[in-house]
């Protein structure tokens, strides 16, 4: 795939809501392999070109209702990144946890708690990398 202006649009917001350091982790480890690399353009166009800078909802909400449908879809691996999504974008961790409290009553325990192991890990990390 060439490398497009909406590409280049989506890197910039894949770095705005990941955060710089960690963007750069990821991509070192993961998408330097050059079959990630199909999946990493592919998702920096249409995902994060698209999809992150569209008008009519703030990066906040949009981080929140990509948790919570992470959590909803048990996809545990992306939660771990999108749950950095929300806390670069203002959400707190009693906020996060709440909500994923929350979805206990519409989805289910088993999967509520998965995602609440989760959002220990990574809120550790990201404790630890401030």
């Amino acid at each position: 795939m060439a490398d497009s202006e909406l590409r280049a649009k989506g890197r910039a917001m894949r770095r705005k809501l990941m955060g710089e350091a960690f963007a750069t982790k990821l991509d070192g480890a993961v998408y330097s392999d050059p079959i990630m690399e199909k999946f990493a353009e592919v998702t920096q166009e249409n995902v994060f070109g698209n999809l992150w800078t569209r008008a009519g909802l703030d990066l906040k909400t949009r981080a929140l209702v990509t948790v919570i449908s992470d959590v909803s879809t048990g996809r545990e691996e992306e939660l771990k990144l999108h749950l950095r999504f929300a806390r670069n974008q203002g959400w707190t961790e009693d906020e996060l946890a709440e909500a994923l409290v929350h979805l206990s009553g519409y989805i289910g325990a088993p999967l509520v708690r998965g995602a609440m192991l989760v959002a220990v890990e990574v809120f550790k990390e990201l404790r630890a990398e401030a």
